[in-house]
């Protein structure tokens, strides 16, 4: 049911693999804060499958908060930050217009006008779900830094991996190769001008390899992968969990780098210039392309978010970006 006038529903994750839907008060609206209602929310099922069963280490809450968590970590905790909503109160050039938000999954919200970003006409609403994505693979292609001409191994289908490989293969002369256990994976790949590749058959010699599976096999195969003097670069983050590594092998006499990506630090070369709004406007421009459609892979209303994120967490199988929408 629709939240009353000054409350909004919101959903909370209580326990490892437990949320809940709560009721909670909005404050009231200032004078340069907007009022949006939620159109739609994207789920990460990284990250967000992490925080919802208890796997953020303790010496990362403080680095994890997102801008508008509410409670802490561990539990209870208001997560999420891929929120598309209507503004209905504000500024009178924002009143009617979608915006993206870095916000949890909450039906109706009060945020600064600062932390909005209005979704471009030619971006469906849904698929406006993906920028916080998009930000990530900008962010970790700036990390990683391609050449014209690369020959460019990402590793994972996922959504972020798909990105990657999208951008990636935009590059003049470059050869991307996106390689998943999933064979079904592979018209994804020729979707974003990419080859598909299972790890079995996947090519050697890569002059960069971008790992994005979120499976410690994946990085490992990203090292045999990578050719003399390559960058490996690690955007999985696997929370509370070991990775063991083959760091004998060839990793010393092929002098490879392994370098870690994560978007709450811009890369260095672009952090003097390229701010939040920058950044998810950038993030939100390149969406535009109908392509990105096939990363959205299912949708279930706000009430049905504790056993979707318990599906989520465990069974995820097939599924790339899940919504969350609102009534």
């Amino acid at each position: 049911m629709p939240a009353e006038i000054g409350t909004a529903r919101a959903f909370w994750s209580v326990a490892p693999g437990r949320g809940e839907i709560r009721i909670e008060s909005l404050p009231p609206r200032g004078r340069d804060e907007v009022l949006v209602r939620a159109l739609t929310s994207g789920i990460s099922r990284g990250t967000e499958a992490l925080v919802f069963q208890g796997r953020i280490p303790e010496s990362q809450y403080a680095v994890m908060r997102c801008p508008f968590q509410a409670g802490s970590l561990p539990f209870p905790v208001k997560y999420g930050y891929a929120s598309v909503g209507l503004v209905e109160a504000g500024p009178a050039d924002l009143i009617g217009r979608r915006v993206f938000a870095l916000h949890p999954h909450q039906d109706r919200y009060i945020l600064p006008e600062s932390a909005v970003i209005p979704v471009p006409d030619a971006v469906p609403t849904p698929r406006a779900a993906l920028a916080a994505n998009m930000e990530t693979a900008l962010n970790g292609l700036w990390d990683a830094a391609p050449r014209f001409g690369d020959r460019i191994s990402v590793i994972g289908a996922g959504v972020v991996g798909c990105l990657v490989a999208a951008l990636a293969a935009a590059m003049p002369g470059t050869e991307v190769e996106l390689i998943d256990l999933d064979p079904a994976r592979a018209a994804l790949a020729e979707a974003f001008g990419a080859r598909f590749a299972t790890p079995e058959t996947a090519s050697p010699e890569a002059d960069l390899v971008i790992h994005a599976s979120g499976n410690p096999a994946g990085l490992a195969l990203a090292l045999r992968l990578a050719g003399f003097e390559a960058i490996v670069l690690e955007l999985s983050w696997y929370g509370d969990r070991p990775v063991s590594l083959p760091l004998g092998e060839a990793f010393h006499s092929r002098r490879l780098v392994l370098r870690s990506s994560q978007v709450g630090a811009v890369a260095a070369a672009q952090r003097p210039r390229w701010p939040y709004r920058r950044r998810l406007g950038l993030a939100l421009a390149l969406l535009e392309n109908p392509v990105f459609d096939r990363l959205l892979t299912g949708a279930s209303p706000l009430d049905d978010m504790p056993a979707t994120m318990a599906r989520l967490a465990t069974a995820p199988a097939g599924v790339l970006c899940h919504r969350v929408t609102y009534p």
